[in-house]
């Protein structure tokens, strides 16, 4: 079963290549206070659909690189020019 994952770009200044941000929310166990932290995930995107801002689903492949080890699935929703 590959993960997926749904985050915002936040670069697409690389050729077939995406940065999405993808941020979770916790409840810390001690406090019971929401924490949110976020990840940077690098994908490949081969069409270059994707572009800043947009949110995206990204799923677990291969090593395409020595960063890259999602995939674009599909954008969700384009950003708002």
């Amino acid at each position: 079963m590959k993960k997926i994952k749904i985050g915002q770009v936040v670069s697409d200044k690389m050729t077939q290549t995406i940065v999405v941000r993808v941020e979770e929310r916790k409840v810390h166990k001690q406090y019971r206070k929401h924490v949110s932290r976020h990840v940077k995930f690098h994908a490949h995107d081969p069409q270059e659909a994707a572009g800043i801002g947009d949110t995206v689903k990204i799923e677990e492949c291969r090593p395409l690189s020595r960063l890259k080890r999602w995939r674009l699935i599909e954008v969700i929703k384009k950003a708002e020019v």
